[in-house]
Order: C-alpha cells, then structure tokens, then sequence
C-alpha cells in the first residue's frame, strides 16, 4: 500500500499516543483557506469527534473562504479569527495540542502566528509544502511530493490502528472533505496526481464518497459574478509577455466592481495554461488594506513557479504552484506600477 512510502510507520504508535493524550485540541489552516486546507481541517475534526470520541476540538482559522466550499465544514465548529479574534486566540491558548495543516510555519497563519507559536500545547505538523518548520513541532508529517495535505492526512490516518488501512473506517464527514480537499488541489486531477493520489481516490470511491455530489458543489455551484469577473480579466486584464506569460491583475476597483467574494476568485490563474504558447501564469490581486498584491504563480512543466515566488514575490510553494506578495510602495512605488514590475521580473527570469 501506498502509505508504507508516505508515511513513517514508526511515527504512528508517537500520533496515537499523541492523540489519545490530548484532551482541548484546536485544528488550524493557512491564511486564506482554500479547499485542501479547508478539507484537511475539516476531515481531521470529523475523524477526532466521531473516530476518536473527543468533545473538546475547534478548528480555528485566520479568514473565511469560497461560499462553494462551506458544505466541507458543515455542522463543525470553526472559529475565524476575522470574525472573532478574542475567541480565535482563547481557544489557541486552551489547547494542549495543536495541530497544523496545510502549511509549513506559523507565519503561514498570519494573525494567529504569534498565538501558535508562543503556546505551550503538543504541537503536530501535517504538511506537504518545502521546507517546514520542523523545530517548532514535536511530530512532523510532511511530504511534499504528494498531490495536497489532504492526501497525506488520507494516508497518515489509515496507518492509524483503529482505521488500519480500510477506508470504510473513516466517518463518512471526514471521506468526503477528504476526497473534496484533494481534488480541488490537484485541479479535478489537472496536476499534482501520483500513483497513490489514484489509489486515495479508488478508497474513498468504494467507502461509498459520492464524488457527483462532490464536483457539483465544488464547480457547478458559483455566483453569477465569477463568471462574469473570469470574463472581463481574460479579455481586459491580461497582459501576454514575450517570454510566454501570462499576467492577470484584480485590482481594488474590479473586487468591488464585481463584489469579489474571499475564495471567488481560486482556480482562474490556470485559465491561461490552457493557451499553448503561455509557460506560466501569475495572478496578482489587490488589498488595498494590507497594501500589496497577493501572487499566485501556475507553470507548466520545465519552468519553476517556485523560484520566481522564492527570488521576486518573498514567497515560495511547489515547482508549478506558487505564492507570494508584491508590496507598495517597498517592493513598487504603487498599485499601478505592478505590471510594469512583474513584466521586468519575467524578462530577467527567463533570461
């Protein structure tokens, strides 16, 4: 079985201890969630309430995310630091284990970086980013050549005795978000898929995931206004290099203009991909509050998102799915110049 390569068998007896010890356990993402941090999270908490019978677990968030995705958390408790930043930060300071999915390091967390890092709890990595923070954890899961963390997650828990490999085991909860938050990773299956992403889906499929249901909800199930939005970027704001890249740019008159929604505009960065010319694609969206660009940066095979995000966008991710911030006026005198910055970026880049 694929797990055997994934994950450390000698790890598992450290996990279960861990978790048959921990009594106030709160669950955390990255900033921005989307649907592999928001299904990882929200498949761990089913597994913990239903699987393990433990009462007292939160999963605690920086922000909110698409409304396409609410069904994967639906009916468990989640606290947004947004929305609640007392009680956020409170149900970090109770917990004796925490447990982090989906990131590498706690600035990963934005406005609860400092909560997590400065707590005393049990600290549990479940990951499949480069380079994780190990030191700041006292068990480490992290793979990053696997599709998503939802995948490893997926794997880590049917090494668990009580699952021991048979997928029907799992809560029905915790499958689907499971299956949700793998899918939306790889892109329905675009990239990112190995063998034991494969195997994954067949599991999940025969413990009776109705993957129909699922992909309705994820694809079919957006307002109006995305594709509306999707529109107007393709044919009024983007911008196609020499190079073959592709630049699309949200700025703060288009997310209200469109009332842009948290979440809404995930997955329209590998639109470009499909033109046969275009290498790589980045998508910058304006916050106007946070003053910078948020980066998303898609590639093709042969050209690494990851180091563009690395050397010029203070980020880094995988080698054709990357991140990272463009910020004014330190990095750019102001908004308007982004373009013309990412446009020289790119001509020393494929240099």
């Amino acid at each position: 079985m694929s797990q055997n390569l994934l994950v450390d068998p000698s790890l598992i007896p450290l996990l279960d201890e861990m978790l048959s010890r921990a009594e106030v356990i709160v669950l955390t993402a990255h900033t921005f969630p989307d649907g592999d941090a928001l299904g990882a999270v929200s498949a761990f908490c089913s597994y913990l309430q239903e699987g393990r019978g433990k009462k007292a677990v939160t999963i605690v968030l920086p922000n909110g995310w698409a409304d396409t995705l609410d069904f994967i958390s639906e009916g468990l408790p989640v606290v947004l630091h947004s929305e609640s930043p007392e009680l956020a930060i409170a149900r970090i300071r109770e917990a004796d284990l925490l447990v982090s999915l989906d990131y590498n390091s706690f600035n990963r967390t934005d406005a609860l970086a400092d909560a997590l890092a400065a707590s005393s709890a049990k600290k549990l990595l479940i990951d499949h980013h480069l380079n994780p923070d190990r030191e700041a954890f006292d068990l480490s899961f992290s793979r990053p050549d696997i599709s998503s963390a939802s995948e490893l997650l997926f794997w880590v828990l049917m090494a668990l005795p009580d699952v021991a490999g048979d997928a029907a085991r799992l809560p029905e909860k915790a499958a689907r978000a499971l299956m949700a938050g793998m899918t939306t990773d790889t892109n329905n299956f675009a990239n990112s898929v190995f063998p034991s992403t494969l195997e994954m889906a067949s599991a999940l499929l025969a413990a009776g995931v109705d993957r129909d249901d699922l992909l309705d909800r994820i694809y079919n199930s957006c307002r109006e206004n995305r594709l509306r939005l999707i529109g107007h970027l393709l044919s009024n704001r983007m911008t196609m290099t020499p190079e073959g890249a592709a630049i699309l740019i949200l700025d703060e008159e288009d997310r209200r203009r469109f009332d842009v929604r948290e979440g809404e505009s995930e997955g329209i960065v590998n639109m470009p991909l499909a033109i046969r010319e275009v290498r790589l694609t980045i998508f910058l969206k304006q916050y106007a509050e946070e003053g910078n660009f948020h980066i998303s940066i898609r590639s093709k095979r042969g050209v690494s998102a990851a180091r563009l995000a690395r050397e010029s966008f203070h980020g880094g991710g995988h080698e054709q799915a990357a991140g990272g911030r463009l910020y004014y006026p330190s990095d750019i005198p102001a908004p308007e110049d982004a373009l013309t910055y990412v446009q020289n970026v790119l001509a020393l880049f494929f240099q």
